[in-house]
């Protein structure tokens, strides 16, 4: 029984802590220049999580034409940036990676 209450104590308390910052923020008014910085949180955070799977498969650093991520990632970012689209960004990569994964 106590592990139970643990475990739904935690849920509770991770919920109030990432709900507190979203109700705060209805209350407060961001000025310009924060509100311009911040449109730029969401690339930041995308290209932490992706580039080092891309360059560095493995644990290290691998910019040839021999990683097969680094190839499917470039050509994944010229179809999302010919074609503005997230799923043909998504299916040309993962194919590509597939591709590329099972000739070499």
């Amino acid at each position: 029984m106590n592990i139970w209450l643990a475990i739904i104590g935690m849920g509770i308390i991770t919920y109030a802590l990432r709900l507190g910052p979203i109700l705060l923020m209805e209350r407060i008014e961001i000025g310009g220049t924060a509100r311009q910085a911040l449109r730029f949180v969401p690339a930041a955070v995308l290209s932490a999580i992706i580039f080092p799977e891309l360059l560095m498969p493995g644990g290290t650093l691998d910019i040839s034409l021999g990683n097969e991520r680094l190839l499917a990632g470039l050509l994944a970012a010229i179809v999302a940036w010919r074609t503005k689209n997230v799923l043909w960004t998504i299916a040309v990569g993962m194919a590509a990676l597939w591709l590329l994964q099972a000739v070499g």
